[in-house]
């Protein structure tokens, strides 16, 4: 099926020649052959039983003169940790969330059915966003199970959006929805080769979407280009008194983002490089250093090195929040809940009495840590916190943007997919950095593709401060326009002798 963008789609829709029904159809089509049955990607946990009735109702408005703006009739998928009030479960992947049907929508989905959007279905994480236990597999839940790359099947989806980022790679759908604490967003953005918006903390509602850590948890959208990204992200935002955060972008957030989207955006930016976050992979490195080539070719004015201070001096202090914010933030949640699980202890009880089918790759270490955790007005919290926003904020990407005059800070956003180890878990990269400084400090942090590596995606990543998603988007749109690198996925298995 070829791929189509959202501005395509929506001249088509509005020359008659394709119905949002119709695109229903066909994105449900390309999941029963690509996800379902063929590569089995494993990326959507469920389909959205109303999405055709939803369709044809809004096909009707067309007809009757009625646009609700550019995600009329677009077809999108949700991460499975995001509320919808409909016959939809939430679950963040979980078999002790099942039967969670929540009283009503999140606020973004609250805002994206305004736009328009039909939420096509719910896209597989790695459970609890990751934050269940150590030596965890990126894509693999105990209701989901595994979601695998596009690229190369035996390889990792990333995660924890993992889903969100495959069906926008293969084509489910035609943009995505994720969340993250510290890379969800990311890196299965950038491992699947497609564009990934992390955005400020508080310019998207938290409120309807199980937590982790509402000091860096955010939703961003994921797709196939920055222009997709930046409409979907514009749809998404807004005031809601549910959640206190958005309260403070309100002088900043925007319903269209797409007026920021310049060909010639790099001409005269002050770019920095920031050579400490970039690891030791040559391969990376050389594919790193054509874009800054590009980019300099562009007109941009390059800063190299400009080094980021204390972007690795948080990582103990950083978990150690999350734990706190976790337990209170999820028993939060879960007590106005309707599953099965009223509590974290609930949780950590029903993981121990099904152990063979939920425990039986990886424990729930983090969630036997968080319980152990006093309240959020324990000293020992309080201090961590304030450690982690003061090194990665003032003395970290403040520092540096200031002192350098800086428009982003650029680093790859990554390695190659690592291989699916359903023994060991992850294989991850700790010699390269590139999310936690922007996690930690509630700032935004754009992917874009950037090259490949044996078939296998690798992503450049744009750091601003607070509310830079336009000066972000802008940048990251003209590098896009004239790199043109991404590549769609062929699905490869595993080359045979090997």
């Amino acid at each position: 099926m070829q791929e189509y963008g959202i501005s395509e789609l929506q001249q088509k829709m509005a020359a008659g020649e394709v119905t949002a029904l119709d695109l229903v159809n066909l994105y449900l089509e390309q999941i029963e052959t690509l996800d379902r049955s063929g590569p089995r990607l494993n990326a959507v946990i469920e389909i959205n039983p109303q999405a055709l009735e939803i369709a044809a109702a809004l096909d009707a408005e067309r007809l009757a003169g009625r646009v609700r703006g550019a995600l009329h009739g677009i077809p999108i998928l949700i991460k499975d940790n995001i509320d919808t009030h409909d016959a939809m479960q939430t679950t963040a992947g979980s078999l002790a969330l099942e039967g969670n049907f929540a009283a009503r929508d999140s606020f973004i989905v609250q805002q994206m059915r305004k736009a328009g959007a039909i939420i096509l279905g719910k896209t597989n994480l790695s459970e609890w966003a990751n934050f269940r236990g150590k030596n965890s597999i990126s894509g693999w839940s105990s209701r989901g199970g595994l979601t695998r790359n596009p690229y190369v099947l035996d390889r990792t989806a990333c995660g924890s959006s993992s889903g969100s980022g495959v069906a926008v790679a293969a084509n489910l759908a035609v943009a995505a929805v994720g969340t993250e604490t510290d890379g969800s967003i990311i890196c299965p953005a950038q491992t699947n080769g497609i564009v990934g918006i992390k955005p400020t903390l508080g310019l998207l509602s938290r409120s309807g979407i199980i937590p982790i850590a509402h000091s860096q948890d955010t939703a961003g959208p994921m797709a196939r280009t920055v222009e997709d990204a930046a409409i979907l992200l514009g749809a998404m935002t807004g005031f809601d008194n549910h959640d206190p955060a958005t309260k403070l972008a309100v002088k900043h957030s925007l319903s269209d983002y797409t007026k920021f989207l310049d060909v010639n955006g790099l001409r005269g930016a002050r770019i920095g490089v920031a050579r400490n976050m970039a690891g030791s992979d040559q391969r990376v490195i050389k594919i790193f250093e054509a874009c800054v080539g590009l980019m300099r070719q562009l007109g941009a004015v390059i800063i190299d090195p400009a080094n980021v201070p204390n972007f690795n001096k948080f990582r103990k202090t950083e978990g150690e929040a999350l734990h706190y914010e976790f337990k209170a933030d999820l028993n939060k949640y879960l007590a106005s809940a309707n599953g099965q699980v009223k509590s974290m202890a609930d949780v950590i009880k029903f993981n121990h009495e099904n152990a063979s089918r939920v425990l039986q790759y990886f424990g729930q270490e983090h969630m036997l840590a968080a319980q152990e955790k006093k309240g959020l007005r324990d000293q020992k919290y309080r201090q961590a916190l304030a450690k982690n926003l003061l090194l990665a904020r003032k003395n970290g990407l403040n520092a540096v943007i200031q002192k350098y005059k800086l428009d982003a800070l650029i680093v790859p956003s990554g390695g190659p997919a690592w291989m699916i180890d359903l023994v060991n878990g992850d294989a991850i990269n700790w010699d390269m950095e590139s999310t936690s400084p922007s996690a930690v400090a509630g700032y935004p942090h754009i992917t874009v593709p950037a090259g490949y590596i044996f078939g296998l995606p690798v992503g450049i990543s744009f750091l601003g401060k607070a509310w830079q998603e336009p000066t972000l988007l802008r940048l990251a749109y003209a590098f896009e326009q004239a790199s043109k690198i991404r590549k769609p996925p062929q699905f490869l298995a595993l080359p045979e002798g090997l």
